[in-house]
């Protein structure tokens, strides 16, 4: 894996269940992670290897959705030369779910002014 996250930022991270009662638009993306076409957006973090947030595979939206996916996993995917990179901090602003455009086109909502509304 290219750029592990630090342990700083993994702390930073929600523990499991920790935003169970918050809106999905309003949580919290902690961390990007992509290869590809595929994107892994994590929300919360066990502190060992279990997130829980957004996962889209080879760019496919319709089947996009909302689960758990581990970092150890993560770390072991390769294809060809290529492995997953984990954005930087510098590059990767942690954001509400509705301020990420490709979550908000999976889920169907409308992407205004840097924010997604529910669509109409």
């Amino acid at each position: 894996m290219w750029n592990i996250p630090t342990k700083d930022r993994l702390n930073q991270i929600p523990k499991l269940y920790e935003t169970e009662g918050v809106d999905l638009k309003d949580k919290l993306i902690h961390l990007h992670f992509f290869l590809g076409g595929s994107d892994w957006y994590a929300v919360e973090f066990d502190g060992q290897d279990n997130f829980w947030g957004f996962a889209i595979l080879n760019g496919d939206l319709q089947n996009a959705e909302w689960g758990y996916f581990c970092l150890s996993e993560l770390m072991e995917i390769r294809v060809r030369f290529m492995e997953i990179d984990c954005e930087l901090e510098r590059h990767w602003q942690i954001r509400p779910a509705s301020q990420v455009d490709k979550i908000c086109q999976a889920q169907g909502w409308r992407s205004m002014s840097s924010k997604c509304l529910a669509s109409v």
